[in-house]
């Protein structure tokens, strides 16, 4: 028996790229679009929603219906890179506007409200990421215009209540943002969850081979405000290339499997060091002693993630040690690609970051997970004994 009100599964949706056909030669992969500007048709009208390269392409609006259909959107943007989408949204923002951020969160994006809050673009609080009450001592009812949460947050994993947040966000007037870039949407839609818009940094896990270079934003729903963040995009010049879109479109068929193995993983690398001799605390949502475990669980589908961060014990020279000599991680920035990446986070986000001196920030990949538990330990024992 059949029924033709059946849907596929959002992976099966996914994995086909919307089940992509391209008319005329009925290709299944999209072709790359590298035109730079389009002509008129007969009566001097746009044939498509694009006139100039930085209006989009065909590659890049694909992209955006596959990320569309994964976060369970009305649109999706795509830009050049993460920080251009942040900036999008910064920048649509009315002069004087109050945001409510994250004491400590991606670095880039904090930069970047502290700088605009001491030139007096706008005002700033902050809450510890996961405490609602800190989070609502900070918002101001009809004050507040934006308020920002990233979860798991970067690098100490806390996860912040997305549907509480947005409660507390909408019952001041107030539109919230989510950055979920350590757990896509294969694993959270912050969108179900109240969220106004869903931010990821698309080079991480949806472009997943360390190769592109993209952010992605997702509504609820459009309006005016969602005009002039496009508006910044097309002025700003920062729309996604088609050749990176293609990549990113290639690198999201694999999405669910990559994401469902790296999780794996991760949760064998945090459960063997945790209690570890040579390991002060491991930070990872999965552990059932982490704070966030319950809400973790309930917004990521009980796959928790492929993100970590361990203070190993001894001195900071320690834990750089155990970058230097691990032989399968590369020591790297960045995460979400199939390959396993570690960085003292200290070194790279700077001196003036809040952040543990012997702190590791763990990308898990898709290796064995035996090879790298082992790989580890023999560089957690190399730089006890240097």
């Amino acid at each position: 028996m059949t029924d033709s009100n059946r849907k596929p599964a959002l992976s099966t949706r996914i994995a086909q790229a919307l089940h992509f056909v391209e008319d005329g030669t009925g290709a299944v992969t999209p072709a790359i679009q590298p035109a730079a500007t389009y002509a008129r048709d007969e009566d001097y009208q746009v044939r498509k929603p694009y006139w100039y390269r930085r209006d989009g392409s065909q590659t890049t609006a694909q992209a955006e219906a596959v990320i569309a259909e994964l976060e369970g959107a009305t649109e999706s943007l795509l830009f050049s890179s993460g920080m251009s989408a942040c900036t999008a949204v910064i920048e649509h923002l009315p002069t004087g506007a109050h945001v409510v951020a994250p004491k400590v969160m991606y670095h880039g994006v904090l930069a970047q409200l502290q700088g605009y809050a001491a030139k007096g673009r706008l005002t700033l609080s902050d809450y510890t990421a996961g405490n609602l009450d800190e989070l609502a001592a900070a918002i101001q009812p009809g004050e507040t215009t934006l308020v920002w949460v990233e979860t798991p947050n970067n690098p100490n994993w806390e996860v912040t209540d997305i549907a509480a947040a947005a409660e507390l966000a909408h019952a001041a007037g107030a539109k919230l943002i989510t950055d979920c870039t350590g757990t896509p949407p294969c694993m959270t839609r912050a969108l179900d969850f109240g969220a106004d818009f869903s931010f990821h940094s698309a080079t991480k896990y949806l472009g997943g081979h360390s190769d592109v270079t993209a952010g992605v934003l997702s509504v609820r729903e459009t309006g005016t405000f969602w005009d002039e963040i496009a508006m910044v995009r097309k002025l700003q010049g920062t729309v996604l290339q088609s050749f990176d879109a293609w990549l990113l479109i290639r690198g999201m068929r694999t999405l669910f499997l990559r994401v469902e193995r790296a999780c794996q993983n991760a949760m064998a690398v945090a459960r063997h060091f945790d209690g570890h001799p040579m390991v002060e605390q491991v930070h990872y949502p999965g552990l059932p002693a982490d704070p966030g475990h319950e809400v973790a669980r309930r917004q990521t589908d009980g796959q928790f993630g492929a993100m970590m961060s361990i203070i190993v014990k001894g001195s900071e020279q320690t834990a750089i040690d155990v970058c230097r000599f691990c032989e399968l991680f590369y020591p790297a920035t960045s995460l979400g690609g199939v390959e396993s990446l570690i960085e003292h986070r200290k070194t790279v986000s700077g001196d003036g970051f809040p952040v543990h001196p012997r702190l590791l920030r763990l990308s898990i990949g898709i290796e064995d997970a035996d090879d790298l538990i082992y790989d580890l330990e023999q560089a957690l024992t190399r730089a006890a004994s240097s």
